[in-house]
């Protein structure tokens, strides 16, 4: 692609659009707001192009793609911005630096697309391996780029996945490959005095959520001592940071074999294989199950997918949240907790938190809302981007 900003192609505004919106910043210039004439639609997907209002003034060097309802990503608000492998890793360079500062080894988010100047770009970090989500086409084009750049940071092994609902929307393949190294085993990640296994090829996602962090660490920071139930565990994130945390012991319900799987590797790990189990199955039923045997746990944790992934899913996925909440609040034991949590960015955070009381008054409890938490500053939020801030954790407190 040409960087060359006087022969590269230009994406003009039209005259109703907001230029002022993307000058002040918004990272996201929608289909509905360009002219979409033969000319533009012969961008290939991924071309960097200068963004012009309708007046043919120069706003911003954007990544293009007129597949997608987002049309163009803003890449720099210089119109004459250079975009190439230098660039990348100047960006990238100055993520790493944000993450040094916070933890002590290297097992983090280090860029969080937008937020971090990389629209449509995740890399998760384990180690010396790194997982690339290239979600845009931008992105996907210069992954070569991106993995040279990381190797230039002391990273060895770099997978692009290719999964998820995202590249789909920008017409990108599912093409999951080693661009640089390749690791044939789960890695053990330390965190919150937990170690998780993280499978990053076989694995949800890019194989472990950095961004529960700090709410695993307030959900063990009430666990000493506590009798702990993690629905929708995964790999066993709030159970095993409750182990980590004092409690006797964790039950970790998922409907995942291998990620259970993975879960009690990393109890064994952490020499507590006889106070850590699983049960496998439907969230929904098991919790009805458990609540039939007469079971109550001090914490119940209720971490489920994204019910709300869009706002046309928004009515149904609420309508999932109060349930997880009726189900789960029936479970905690009096004077115990109930952390719920939501990665929904359509629901946001009033509308979880609404849903999530409607469902324990349906289950006739009575409960204090003691904390709120959200993603960890490995995922910092956009100010224009609501989009960047999804996670949401509530935990209540049971007082009857």
């Amino acid at each position: 692609m040409s960087n060359d900003t006087p022969t590269r192609p230009t994406l003009r505004l039209k005259p109703k659009a907001d230029a002022r919106r993307i000058r002040h910043g918004h990272p996201w210039v929608y289909l509905d707001d360009v002219v979409a004439d033969r000319r533009s639609r012969a961008i290939t997907p991924g071309t960097i192009a200068t963004l012009e209002d309708a007046d043919r003034t120069p706003v911003a060097t954007v990544a293009v793609n007129m597949e997608s309802r987002i049309a163009a990503r803003v890449l720099s608000r210089d119109p004459d911005a250079v975009i190439d492998a230098g660039a990348i890793a100047a960006r990238i360079k100055i993520a790493l630096a944000h993450r040094d500062r916070l933890y002590a080894e290297p097992f983090y988010r280090l860029v969080h697309a937008e937020a971090d100047g990389m629209p449509g770009v995740v890399i998760d970090r384990f180690g010396d391996a790194a997982v690339l989500q290239p979600n845009a086409a931008w992105a996907d084009a210069m992954a070569e780029d991106i993995a040279e750049a990381l190797v230039g940071l002391g990273v060895v092994h770099v997978l692009l996945n290719a999964s998820g609902r995202a590249r789909s929307m920008e017409g990108l393949s599912d093409d999951t490959r080693w661009l640089r190294g390749g690791v044939d085993a789960p890695i053990a990640v330390p965190m919150n005095g937990a170690t998780y296994m993280a499978d990053l090829t076989g694995g949800q996602k890019t194989g472990l959520f950095y961004d529960q962090r700090p709410n695993h660490a307030f959900v063990a920071g009430v666990s000493r001592g506590a009798r702990v139930l993690d629905v929708f565990a995964h790999v066993g994130g709030f159970g095993l940071a409750a182990l980590a945390g004092g409690a006797v012991s964790a039950l970790a319900v998922d409907g995942s074999a291998p990620a259970l799987g993975l879960a009690q590797d990393g109890a064994a790990r952490m020499d507590r294989t006889a106070d850590f189990t699983t049960r496998k199955g439907d969230a929904f039923d098991l919790m009805t199950a458990l609540a039939e045997e007469g079971e109550r746990f001090d914490v119940v944790v209720a971490d489920p997918p994204a019910f709300a992934p869009a706002k046309p899913a928004l009515t149904a996925g609420l309508r999932a949240y109060e349930r997880v909440a009726r189900l789960a609040a029936p479970l905690v034991a009096p004077g115990g907790y109930l952390t719920l949590c939501s990665c929904s960015h359509a629901a946001e955070l009033s509308k979880f938190r609404a849903s999530s009381i409607r469902g324990i008054g349906r289950a006739a409890r009575e409960a204090q809302l003691i904390h709120t938490g959200f993603a960890g500053p490995d995922h910092p939020v956009h100010p224009q981007l609501a989009e960047s801030g999804y996670l949401k954790t509530l935990t209540f407190r049971m007082l009857d």
